[in-house]
């Protein structure tokens, strides 16, 4: 019984996990684009801020009827913000830092604003769940892992791996990392380092807004201000946690989902041990970042002491501006 118990508990945690987490993996996976061609976007809360205003606005006021032509219109309005934080940065060589920092805070209070008269509005154009694995898979097991909308099967599966295979086993996909690594060197063998920055930066800022979409067509059809609130930061943590590499992001983005969910779970089930319900369900949600934080930390800690691993190093033109004159 107590078995029984802890199992049902488990799977559902996964399950409530799973979709928590779709929208961090998303936004992790549109900064790492982003970062593997060497430009740093610090505002992906603000992006995913904009993919989900113009979401609802798509749906409630447009009348989109269709949750992928939301989800499109979304990302085409990140991807927007997305061209003009390539364009400040790539070809006038502003701040990296600065510029993703006035995207996040732009980008928050844009969405805000523009979702005034929309809060609360229940969004009614949402992903719908479909099953999968049939009678292979035992119905907990199933509910947990095969039973979710369509955006996270994208999310978990299709686009990491999608990923992988062009960075790491096509030939383009080794341009994208010399552009990251060594743009002087790529700009020599004719990779044009502008275009493939501000190229990547416009697709990375999309699928950050394909999270923020995804948030109000699915995870929580409704509106609300600052709807981020705080994946954006929690994304750019993974990126690094993962070392720059895709597959490992999801991973990092599952913590994340699990530690959430961990908390809203213990505050309905009112469990205490050592805090009350409502402290323990505060304390549980602060890990995803107390963990982020030291996966930041520990890398930096061992290459002062000689020993980087360099599968976890960060692209080494991250954040630096490049123009072929200075060559």
């Amino acid at each position: 019984m107590t078995f029984a118990l802890i199992e049902n508990g488990f799977l559902s945690l996964i399950s409530s996990a799973i979709p928590a987490s779709t929208v961090v993996v998303l936004a992790a996976l549109g900064c790492l684009v982003g970062e593997r061609v060497g430009v740093l976007n610090l505002g992906q809360e603000g992006l995913i801020g904009i993919g989900g205003v113009y979401a609802v606005i798509a749906v409630v006021t447009w009348g989109v009827g269709s949750p992928w032509v939301a989800l499109a219109i979304g990302m085409a309005a990140a991807g927007i913000a997305g061209l003009m934080f390539a364009v400040a940065v790539v070809v006038f060589r502003a701040s990296q830092v600065l510029v993703g920092l006035a995207l996040a805070l732009g980008g928050i209070g844009l969405s805000n604003q523009l979702g005034t008269n929309r809060n609360g509005v229940q969004v009614r154009t949402q992903f719908s769940e479909f099953s999968l694995g049939g009678s292979l898979v035992d119905g907990g097991v199933r509910e947990a892992l095969f039973a979710h909308d369509p955006m996270v099967y994208v999310a978990y599966v299709l686009l990491p791996l999608t990923l992988w295979f062009i960075l790491f086993r096509t030939r383009h996909g080794m341009n994208m990392r010399a552009v990251g690594e060594n743009p002087a060197a790529a700009d020599a063998v004719g990779v044009s380092v502008t275009w493939s920055r501000i190229g990547y930066s416009v697709l990375g800022a999309a699928i950050s807004g394909a999270g923020g979409a995804y948030m109000v067509l699915s995870f929580t059809p409704t509106w609300s201000p600052d709807i981020a609130r705080g994946r954006g930061w929690v994304a750019l943590a993974v990126v690094i946690f993962a070392g720059w590499r895709p597959v490992r992001a999801v991973f990092g983005a599952l913590l994340y989902g699990t530690m959430f969910s961990l908390g809203l779970t213990a505050q309905a089930r009112g469990w205490g041990f050592l805090f009350n319900a409502t402290d323990l369900a505060f304390f549980l949600s602060m890990l995803p970042f107390l963990v982020t934080l030291a996966a930041i930390l520990l890398p930096a800690g061992a290459a002062k002491i000689g020993k980087r691993v360099r599968s976890t190093a960060a692209p080494a033109a991250l954040a630096i501006p490049y123009s072929r004159e200075e060559r």
